[in-house]
């Protein structure tokens, strides 16, 4: 049976084979030269994955890169098959002369990484509705009550969830977005804001997340697995 890990076991088991735990879900990137080599790879994964494809492989195929996530749909979370399955498409994208990677530095115009939209309400329950309705979103799956999160069905969109305010702060913005980064590219994506004119406004949390702005003051924060875990009593 599979069984939900921690993001430390997650992180753990397949990093070094190149790919990286981000929000509940594995994802690793492999260079191609084209749209058929990049159909060729996908498949690949496809294939090693057998049966378990539907229900845990979700591949962006590019010109020059295929995208590659796994994750239990049944669970929202990643499971110890999601590992197994990581490691077997590893071998045949090896197999096939690439390799799975989190495009960390060298050529590649950015790591992988999955971007959220964080809302701050008053009251969660009564501004979720909209936004599930305007963007045609959906909750995950076992997470449906009234302040739970919503992402989009085809995978295409940014995940929108929920912060909740104690009080209106109509002076700065309300909705923000979250960045999360690989945890060993976190500092170079926080340096390269930094150097860009951003601000840091917070690192209480880090490495969990940083709450950073532009020069206006809108926010954002760039984010990882770590520090989240509630240690084992």
């Amino acid at each position: 049976m599979e069984q939900k890990l921690s993001r430390q076991e997650a992180s753990d088991a397949v990093s070094d084979a190149g790919w990286r735990f981000l929000l509940g879900a594995l994802r690793t990137s492999v260079p191609v030269s084209s749209l058929a080599e990049a159909a060729k790879i996908a498949s690949r994964a496809v294939e090693a994955c057998g049966d378990d494809a539907d229900q845990h492989l979700v591949a962006d195929i590019r010109p020059n890169r295929v995208v590659l996530t796994l994750q239990s749909l049944d669970h929202a979370a990643v499971t110890t098959r999601d590992i197994d399955l990581a490691h077997r498409i590893s071998v045949v994208v090896r197999e096939a002369g690439s390799q799975t990677g989190p495009d960390i530095g060298g050529d590649a115009p950015r790591s992988v990484q999955i971007l959220e939209i964080g809302i701050d309400a008053l009251d969660i329950a009564a501004i979720r509705p909209f936004w599930k309705a305007v963007l045609g979103y959906a909750p995950e799956a076992g997470a449906d009550g009234p302040e739970d999160p919503l992402v989009d069905p085809v995978g295409q969109g940014a995940a929108i969830w929920f912060q909740q305010m104690d009080h209106p702060r109509p002076q700065r913005n309300r909705v923000h977005l979250d960045i999360s980064v690989p945890h060993d590219e976190a500092l170079r994506r926080l340096d390269a804001a930094l150097s860009a004119g951003g601000q840091l406004l917070s690192e209480v949390r880090a490495p969990a997340f940083w709450v950073l702005s532009d020069p206006e003051g809108n926010e954002a924060c760039i984010t990882t697995w770590q520090a989240r875990d509630k240690p084992t009593p």
